[in-house]
């Protein structure tokens, strides 16, 4: 029923219905493969968890990724096609998980705007808005956006990927060890608590590295982001500290000032893809959307809906991506149960049987 491969030194069992297995890359989360689905004839992503068991955070948070990611039918969210375990006759030798996944060409990690003109990056950023957009829709927050969750494919669409770390809005476990670190919203920095609009912050840091190639704030620890943050967007007014703790907002008024640098001097027009005359796609507008992404202030920062509706944008509007019904609500209390191994074990076991 299974053949077994090597890759990377890692064995991969996959059932006999896919075929021309290809090496596609190891991450922090597992190991990707590409595979024939002969079943319905179409090129998948096997990716086997890495050690999913390993302690109780873990295994929830692949119990987390499988409820998300059954809930969700979005366009601009990848879709699970299947989920398998070699060990399907036997929990009590159940070690190995495999999720197979719409195949994507990449992720924007590796995504060069060198062949690519002002329409496909603002297509790109409208996808991705959507995406989030339906998220939030359903009470989720992403939590991780960043390039390499972001996949793609050569004819310029995206997908979101990744839901580990995915929560729901009003949850207990909304702590600061989330979001990658040179994505991570400011008040996470500060454990200022933090709403739906983290995510955009994330996007607007991945919409800046799109067009200069680079990360934006390169912070080495979560002192040092702090400061790359103000640096570049200056130094927030008082008001956005009364939400923080005394402790906290003594340290960051012990720190230099810093005025906010200008965008042009930092996305200048040079680092643009041309653009037609007359049309709202422009290196302005475009540095306009990203200004109110990164606003360090969350009452302050745009939300989806209204930056979907920006003009840099909103001439890919849909109705049925932007407005259609939200997937169903994720469930809160999956966040802020504490279960050992054994029982999620037991849970993501019975989760794979209603994929067979």
């Amino acid at each position: 029923m299974y053949s077994t491969y090597l890759f990377e030194g890692t064995n991969i069992d996959v059932p006999h219905r896919y075929e021309n297995l290809e090496y596609q890359g190891f991450g922090a989360q597992g190991i990707v493969m590409k595979a024939f689905d002969t079943q319905t004839q179409q090129n998948v992503a096997i990716k086997k968890l890495t050690r999913p068991f390993a302690h109780p955070l873990s295994a929830k948070r692949t119990f987390r990724e499988f409820v998300i990611l059954n809930l969700i039918n979005h366009q601009n969210v990848v879709k699970l096609l299947n989920l398998y375990t070699p060990q399907n006759d036997n929990i009590n030798e159940f070690s190995d998980v495999y999720l197979v996944m719409e195949l994507m060409d990449g992720n924007l990690s590796t995504f060069s705007l060198q062949n690519y003109d002002q329409e496909h990056l603002s297509f790109l950023m409208y996808q991705m808005l959507c995406g989030v957009n339906h998220l939030h829709k359903s009470g989720i927050i992403h939590r991780d956006l960043k390039p390499s969750n972001i996949g793609f494919r050569a004819n310029a669409s995206i997908k979101l990927l990744d839901f580990g770390l995915a929560c729901a809005e009003n949850s207990a476990s909304l702590t600061g060890y989330v979001t990658t670190r040179h994505y991570r919203a400011p008040e996470i920095i500060l454990g200022a608590g933090y709403k739906a609009n983290a995510d955009v912050w994330s996007l607007g840091c991945i919409f800046a590295e799109l067009i200069t190639k680079t990360i934006l704030f390169p912070g080495t620890n979560h002192v040092d982001q702090w400061t790359k943050i103000i640096s570049i967007v200056g130094t927030p007014n008082s008001s956005f500290y009364e939400t923080l703790t005394d402790t906290t907002k003594a340290y960051l008024n012990s720190l230099p000032k810093y005025s906010a640098k200008s965008w042009e001097s930092l996305l200048p027009d040079s680092l643009f893809p041309s653009w037609e005359k007359d049309s709202e796609l422009t290196a302005a507008n475009a540095r306009d959307l990203i200004s109110k992404m990164l606003v360090i202030d969350p009452k302050q920062r745009i939300n989806v809906r209204d930056a979907i509706n920006h003009p840099y944008v909103k001439l890919w509007y849909k109705a049925s991506e932007v407005d259609g019904l939200a997937s169903p609500s994720y469930d809160i209390t999956i966040d802020d149960i504490e279960h050992d191994v054994e029982t999620w074990k037991r849970l993501i076991f019975n989760q794979i049987q209603t994929w067979q």
